[in-house]
């Protein structure tokens, strides 16, 4: 059983404002909750209805789940379908950017992404091809968005996203940076080396002018259809793919 109370402090999450206040962020669906059950996150709490209440796992002795119905669920889910369980998950401390610890690797960084789902799908992407740390500007869409964190479909628990101006960043870091434009070389012709920063842009804008004046490869998907763009997580899954590839 849901008190009204606990219904009304979980509601208050589906806001920015409130996760960062409370330190807490909701992730939903059983496949991504074991994700971050079996990660370093620490989970602060767990709703789910009777029929997933075997299907949990271990759960430290500080975790007793609460059951609820799917009325109840409903009400405090942020999905339009909700998945029988919804964990609260704390929010970790902001890790501190040191550019020296990011060489030789590839990374990701996104430049205004500011569509929930392709911020998902981007994380998702990256876990895959293994690049597990992604760079963003302050006005890229929150990581802990419940949008996010369902698109990212559990890998959010292995993937570490840092926000910080991009402009300092790129200055600091001795990195290549290879930048998604539509005049840059052909990604088929391009050798991305053995680390490098795959720098993509806003979904309407592309990367800012003040961010290409760093960038030391322009790099450019061909097209060979009609298309007028490609979609940002499409972009970020053939760079992925691409470099991984190539390396």
């Amino acid at each position: 059983m849901i008190s009204k109370s606990q219904i009304s402090f979980i509601k208050s999450l589906h806001q920015k404002k409130n996760r960062k206040e409370q330190g807490l962020f909701i992730v939903e669906g059983l496949k991504s909750f074991h994700e971050f059950l079996n990660s370093d996150y620490v989970i602060d709490s767990v709703y789910c209805t009777e029929n997933l209440m075997p299907k949990l796992g271990n759960l430290s002795r500080k975790i007793k789940p609460v059951e609820i119905t799917e009325s109840e669920l409903s009400r405090i889910s942020a999905l339009s379908t909700p998945q029988a369980i919804l964990a609260l998950v704390q929010i970790p401390k902001k890790t501190d950017l040191n550019a020296t610890k990011l060489e030789n690797l590839f990374l990701l960084a996104l430049d205004g992404v500011q569509d929930p789902g392709n911020l998902g799908t981007i994380i998702r992407t990256a876990d895959w091809f293994g690049l597990n740390t992604i760079i963003c500007s302050m006005d890229t869409a929150e990581v802990y968005n419940p949008k996010v964190v369902q698109a990212s479909m559990g890998s959010l628990s292995r993937v570490n996203l840092i926000y910080t101006n991009l402009e300092d960043f790129f200055d600091q870091t001795n990195i290549p940076v290879y930048g998604a434009l539509l005049d840059g070389k052909s990604i088929y012709e391009t050798n991305f080396g053995q680390e490098g920063i795959i720098l993509l842009g806003n979904e309407g804008n592309g990367i800012s002018t003040e961010l290409q004046s760093r960038i030391n490869f322009p790099v450019t998907i061909p097209r060979y259809g009609k298309a007028e763009s490609l979609n940002v997580a499409i972009s970020a899954s053939i760079f992925c793919s691409e470099l991984r590839r190539k390396s």
